[in-house]
């Protein structure tokens, strides 16, 4: 068996110096039919390792509800079948722009830290997550290299006591690879989140020299290595389509090359946040504590492999320099997988009001003397409606929705009266008494990164009527993991006038493959193809089409969902209909 080891100052296998050339995958963030192809790319762009994350809140939705953690493992045999050994960041927290950066949302007001329920669900959860990857290490005969402790630690916090707990777990559980760390390169992040005895990685996106001069005044030895080389950035709903420049791209990494350095392109190929679960940051600046900004449904990242997994220019700028480090010539780029020869449009031909959809695909609905939180209902992803009397004869008065998290569509006696966020979560017009009160709460996203990571999600601190709290909140909530089956709803006709609810349809495609979904004029809301969940769309932008994985679809007719959350366009109007398009239309 190979032995894979931290020397003074190079990585050793066998004994022998080894650069690792490594690329981001998230096994969660593309169909299991594309891992090979996309692996495929990976090699042919010169790289020799796969790097990937594990999202605790995907595998335990529930506490002991544990859901296919295996995939890890299936992974990582298909990262040996393609030649490349791994790198595996456990976390317990990921970040990765993934809601919650990666926590479950029961786990919510439990810190990073010590802790000890905290600590006692890692210990749990590890010891399910960690038998995928023992058996896989290097030295008996799995592609796995290292295992990462924590994540970006230092930009959360200091508890080392914390880390070393997490250190000791995993090799107590039999991890026997080189355990490392990765934060920002500044001090205070580093000398938060490393541990004595525990290599020391850096995360950033330029200026390397200056990177690692900081890396080594903390660690004096051992090989140096940019776990993250952000190549690229994600986009956050409502603002601006973010890309590098390939050539600037380009010159970093070469910097980071030029210096001895190994590297992990941070993304390599991104994938898409489908059913979801995109996470969300906080604006303000280096303090991570202002507006929220909701991360888009795509992770393309603008990684040198796109969301469809095609080469870029950045792709072909890197395998350049890449084939400069290589053993032997690079590998031919592999052939793309299918994609829709011809657009399709949707046939939408049934609804479901969103009450008949909370009535039979719901959570249990009850009356609680404040608003509770989407944890406190148990809702992950996905949507709570509250219901509130103002009592009367009262005059008008504003409402206010106190802690509101995310988004709020707001009906009084049955008639629409506004859209509120945390930002502005008072109605324009006056609310008098006696009247209904209905609140239909989205979350956008739970915060992946900064001091406002793991913060609850709903009505957070109350409903006002002027100065007064409105008390007998009545509230149901709706995960998304709960619409994989729609028959129990009861569909009826098409409505007149856009409104917001389910609809069901079909498009007829005459040969799968990838392609692009757009929804002009709808505004915001899921998509489901044959039961799988696409993702958010939303008509702020930047992202006008959902991405439809090839192996989504099926030759001929196939069977389509949408959840449109606040204002659908009048159909049937050929205009308006949803339309599936190949590439070259997305």
């Amino acid at each position: 068996m190979s032995e894979f080891t931290v020397g003074d100052t190079d990585f050793l296998l066998d004994g022998r110096p080894v650069r690792l050339l490594s690329g981001a995958l998230h096994y969660f963030r593309v169909r299991e039919e594309l891992w090979e192809h996309r692996l495929g790319m990976l090699r042919a762009m010169g790289l020799n390792c796969v790097e990937t994350y594990v999202p605790w809140n995907l595998h335990e939705p529930r506490p002991g509800d544990f859901r296919d953690v295996e995939q890890l493992g299936r992974f990582l045999d298909a990262a040996r079948e393609a030649g490349l050994w791994a790198i595996v960041r456990p976390g317990p927290y990921i970040c990765a722009e993934w809601d919650n950066g990666g926590l479950p949302h029961w786990l919510t007001g439990r810190p990073r830290t010590r802790d000890a329920e905290y600590l006692r669900q890692v210990e749990r959860w590890f010891g399910r997550l960690l038998p995928e990857i023992m058996p896989r290490q290097i030295d008996r005969g799995g592609p796995v290299l290292m295992v990462q402790v924590e994540n970006e630690y230092g930009s959360y916090g200091s508890d080392r006591v914390y880390l070393r707990r997490l250190a000791d777990l995993l090799r107590d559980s039999g991890v026997t690879v080189p355990l490392f760390t990765s934060d920002g390169p500044e001090d205070h992040m580093l000398t938060g989140g490393s541990i004595p005895g525990v290599l020391t990685t850096a995360n950033f996106g330029s200026h390397a020299r200056v990177a690692f001069e900081t890396l080594r005044r903390h660690q004096p030895q051992g090989p140096l290595m940019c776990m993250e080389f952000w190549c690229g950035w994600f986009d956050h709903w409502g603002a601006g389509h973010v890309v590098r420049d390939p050539d600037d791209a380009a010159q970093a990494l070469r910097e980071i090359l030029e210096c001895g350095a190994s590297v992990n392109l941070y993304m390599a190929h991104g994938g898409t946040n489908f059913a979801g679960w995109a996470g969300a940051n906080r604006g303000g600046g280096a303090l991570h504590d202002g507006a929220l900004e909701p991360d888009v449904t795509s992770y393309d990242y603008d990684a040198p492999i796109d969301e469809l997994g095609r080469p870029t220019e950045k792709f072909w700028r890197f395998r350049e320099i890449l084939a400069e480090y290589a053993d032997g010539p690079l590998p031919d780029v592999p052939q793309a997988p299918p994609t829709l020869a011809e657009s399709v449009a949707l046939d939408l031909d049934a609804w479901a009001s969103l009450d008949d959809v909370l009535r039979t695909l719901g959570g249990p609905g009850d009356e609680y003397p404040v608003p509770p939180t989407f944890e406190e209902l148990d809702v992950d992803q996905g949507l709570v409606k509250y219901e509130v009397t103002v009592p009367g004869p009262r005059q008008p008065y504003p409402l206010t929705l106190r802690g509101l998290r995310d988004l709020a569509v707001v009906y009084v006696d049955g008639a629409a009266a506004g859209v509120l966020t945390e930002d502005d979560a008072r109605l324009k017009e006056p609310v008098a008494g006696h009247a209904r009160v209905e609140l239909w709460v989205e979350s956008l996203g739970r915060v992946n990164y900064g001091p406002r990571s793991g913060e609850p999600k709903g009505v957070t601190g109350g409903i006002l009527h002027e100065r007064q709290y409105l008390h007998g909140v009545r509230a149901q909530g709706l995960r998304l993991d709960a619409v994989d089956d729609v028959s129990p709803v009861p569909f009826g006709e098409l409505p007149a006038d856009g409104s917001r609810g389910l609809y069901r349809g079909t498009v007829t495609v005459p040969g799968a493959g990838d392609a692009f979904l757009e929804l002009p004029g709808w505004t915001r809301g899921f998509v489901w193809v044959n039961g799988f969940n696409l993702g958010r769309y939303w008509s702020v932008g930047p992202q006008r089409s959902l991405y439809v994985p090839g192996p989504v679809l099926r030759e001929g007719v196939n069977e389509v969902w949408v959840l449109e959350l606040q204002e659908a366009p009048r159909l049937p109007e050929p205009s308006s209909s949803p339309v599936l398009r190949g590439p070259a239309g997305g």
